[in-house]
């Protein structure tokens, strides 16, 4: 291991120390803005005539490319909402210093314009360059959601919208204000986006990466530039999971403008209301931005009203040309009643109803972060952050079987305190080597992660009190879940010639949870009389060290933008202690729940045409050894265990085709349809037949997103339809539902959604509504909270909302 890591520091040093600027043409040059001459930062520069020689300019405008052979180039530079800008340069040999003005785009101000690896139109979706910062994303399947670019409802976050043109998502849709989101795909549990590596800014947001990586915090909507999503592949470069990452990319200040001032107001349905502030601009070396956000509402069942406050504030401090300093705070309370879940029959006969009217969620996340970044040279980043959360999750209510009635004892009480922080630092370098472009990336991640869980009883009340009986020694169980993770990553892109590129990775993970506590295990008669109480003293850890591999590869087509990708790479997911300490009277765990790991295959093509025809159409194949799953005991409950292996395969086909400009390429009408489809085969392999070519749970075989959007001058549209297939819960493929409906077939289903936007100057008017042909359906049967039971997705909706721009 040693040997290997000194392997991958030697070969950095060497090619760092490559001198190939021989012969190369430099290219430099400062980027401004018509409105107060002020540096643009992060604008896209690139020559037309060879796309992949691309770069970014830094804090103060400045950029630099090289250029091998002489010739006439276009300098091409494109930045979200000014005009994009065109150069011809002549290059003889001689370094070329270019003054570029920018002028806003006030149509599009919030728009990505940029053609090459961005373009005219984003679709509301575009794909990552090959190096963005201080990552290598060559070769890899990926997505940016372009929020600017959508229309949608914003203010309950709704995963349909703003997901539906990444394909094979699949979304739990039990929380209709969109306070948490709960996304998977490809086999993989939406369960609090629990699967995927989710991020903030480039860090993590989770409860504990480690020991409970389920999401509680969803970053507003309202405040995000973008959403950038990386599948299996970036198991390299940012953990070790199979769903990939996910990165929500909050906005920044104004950089025109030393304060600017934003307000959003949205009504809906059953009482929802959604307020939200923004201020943010740049001051001298300082650009600010802090958004607060209020939501809340009553509910469309009964006992579902919910509270919710959010607040972020993110500072960037240009500290010289060449490095800053970014500081950025995130603060989230919720509480929320929840109405329980339903039988099957309960749902059937009537959906709105709630037969619980004690259960509440209460929630609290405090996460600061800081970064800095330093531009040794043109060719060589250097980024390291750190940050860390305080946080608490809150649950007590009636967890049994929902058909039987509340008889108002004692409720059951869960709390969990989490406390982790995390170091991370990546270098970047690219350099020449004969006659193309490489680049280089090695980082260096360390992570511990605490988390105090305990399990009791609270008061019978029906209030909003987190107090256990016994607050000294809980009767159910208490423990401490420890965590720690050392990773180093290298990933290499290595440009064969201008179309062909291979991208090889390493990763070496080193993993230790712990646990220390105790369980109760309670015997009652059947009247419910306590007998006994066996105490059980939980004391254990476990290490893991382990390398995981991988490789990409890039062939760009044409002119016409298209790119063939591939790539394999291998996964690993370690067993959490708190996914076996943890009382459910719906679910037992297996205490012997063994790591899963395996690899995913991936590939296809790429390209957007014109501004007319976007398209991504791929294939992927994923392996699970001891996949983790659901079965049912003897007692007709569900039961976790390491299931068997799994093989998971499927074509995800994502087109968009604007007609309008199909004919008219210079319309400024555009009228597009798109259609997103993920054809998924699951299914266990084993030598127990019990379980052999069973499909895998939560999993629907076909998922079809599809719509139409239409854009006129300030106005923009979009009608989105959305079928899931039918899918099972459990390992067994139990199509009948058990007494408590945590067991049993999620039927197919189809749902519209309809959003427009209009913009006059500095107004904007928006109004949706959703699920517009009122269906009754559900994606989630809940074995715990906010269950147990079927949890009913919300009906038809409406919404409007007012945003003024100051």
């Amino acid at each position: 291991m040693n040997n290997t890591i000194k392997f991958i520091l030697l070969f950095f040093s060497l090619v760092y120390l490559i001198n190939t600027s021989k012969g190369q043409n430099l290219i430099e040059g400062n980027i401004k803005s018509t409105i107060e001459n002020t540096p643009v930062e992060s604008a896209i520069v690139y020559i037309k005539e060879h796309t992949p020689i691309q770069t970014t300019s830094d804090q103060i405008g400045n950029f630099s490319l090289r250029i091998k052979k002489n010739g006439t180039y276009t300098v091409v530079v494109n930045m979200i909402g000014y005009k994009e800008k065109r150069i011809i340069v002549y290059a003889d040999g001689s370094p070329k210093k270019l003054e570029i003005q920018l002028e806003i785009d006030e149509l599009q101000l919030q728009q990505v314009t940029v053609e090459g690896s961005r373009n005219n139109k984003t679709f509301g979706i575009r794909r990552l360059q090959s190096i963005e910062g201080t990552s290598i994303n060559e070769g890899k399947k990926n997505e940016v959601i372009q929020l600017s670019d959508l229309s949608a409802n914003l203010a309950t976050n709704n995963p349909r919208q703003i997901f539906s043109k990444v394909p094979g998502i699949n979304t739990w849709e039990s929380d209709g204000s969109g306070i948490q989101l709960g996304i998977g795909g490809r086999g993989l549990s939406p369960n609090r986006s629990a699967n995927f590596n989710v991020r903030q800014n480039g860090y993590d947001i989770s409860a504990d990466a480690l020991g409970y990586p389920e999401s509680y915090y969803t970053p507003p909507t309202e405040a995000l530039e973008r959403i950038e999503l990386i599948r299996g592949a970036a198991s390299l470069q940012y953990g070790t999971q199979f769903g990939g990452m996910l990165n929500f990319v909050m906005k920044q200040g104004c950089k025109s403008k030393p304060i600017e001032l934003q307000l959003r107001n949205t009504l809906g349905s059953w009482g929802f209301w959604n307020t939200s502030t923004s201020i943010g601009g740049t001051l001298g070396k300082i650009n600010y931005y802090t958004f607060f956000q209020h939501k809340q509402a009553e509910g469309w069942r009964p006992n579902s009203q919910f509270n919710q406050n959010t607040s972020f504030t993110g500072i960037k401090w240009q500290a010289s040309k060449k490095s800053s300093l970014n500081f950025d705070l995130t603060l989230m309370s919720y509480l929320a009643k929840q109405p329980g879940g339903l039988t099957d029959k309960m749902f059937e006969n009537n959906p709105r109803i709630s037969v619980r009217s004690r259960n509440w969620f209460n929630v609290n996340w405090l996460l600061p972060s800081i970064s800095y970044n330093l531009n040794i040279s043109d060719k060589t980043k250097i980024n390291f952050r750190a940050f860390t959360l305080f946080a608490h999750r809150y649950a007590i209510g009636n967890l049994e079987d929902v058909s039987q009635q509340d008889l108002e004892k004692e409720r059951l009480l869960l709390t969990d305190e989490y406390h982790n922080i995390g170091l991370e630092s990546r270098i970047l370098h690219q350099y020449s080597f004969g006659k193309f472009n490489n680049a280089i990336l090695i980082g260096a991640r360390i992570y511990q992660g605490n988390t105090q869980r305990n399990q009791g009883f609270g008061d019978n009340d029906n209030k909003a009190t987190f107090n256990y009986l016994d607050k000294s020694n809980p009767e159910l169980s208490s423990h401490q879940f420890d965590g720690k993770n050392i990773s180093l990553f290298a990933e290499h892109i290595f440009n064969i010639n201008k179309k062909l590129s291979f991208t090889p990775g390493i990763r070496y993970e080193h993993i230790f949870t712990g646990i220390d506590g105790y369980f109760n295990e309670r015997v009652t008669n059947l009247a419910g009389t306590l007998i006994s109480v066996k105490k059980t003293d939980q004391t254990d850890g476990r290490n893991r060290d382990f390398l995981l591999l991988g490789l990409g590869i890039s062939y760009k087509i044409d002119s016409t933008k298209s790119e063939f990708y591939a790539n394999a790479t291998q996964n690993y997911r370690a067993v959490t202690f708190s996914d076996v300490a943890i009382f459910n009277p719906n679910t037992q765990i297996d205490p012997n729940l063994k790591d899963e790991k395996g690899y995913s295959i991936e590939a296809g093509l790429r390209g957007q045409w014109h501004n007319v025809f976007n398209y991504d159409v791929g294939g992927f194949f994923m392996a699970y050894d001891n996949r983790i799953g659901t079965t049912i005991n003897t007692q007709n409950k569900r039961y976790r265990t390491n299931i068997a292996d799994a093989k998971i395969g499927g074509l995800e086909c994502f087109t968009e085709l604007d007609f309008i400009r199909l004919f008219h390429p210079k319309s400024k009408i555009s009228l597009s349809y798109f259609s997103n489809l993920a054809i998924i085969n699951a299914q266990y392999y084993t030598i127990e037949k019990q379980f052999n070519g069973n499909k895998v749970e939560l999993v629907p075989s076909v998922n079809w997103r599809s719509g139409l959007s239409f854009r006129k001058n300030r106005i923009i549209s979009s009608l989105t339809f959305a079928y899931m297939s039918k899918q099972f819960t459990e390992a067994t493929n139990a199509v009948k539902a058990n007494s408590s409906a945590t067991i049993g077939e999620i039927p197919a289903y189809y749902v519209m959604d309809f959003s427009i936007r209009y913009i006059f100057k500095r107004v904007t008017l928006e109004g949706s509504c959703n699920n517009i042909l009122n269906t009754y359906y559900f994606t989630r049967r809940a074995d715990g909270y906010p269950g147990p039971g079927i949890l009913p997705s919300d009906p038809r909706s409406f919404f409007v909302t007012l945003g003024i721009r100051i």
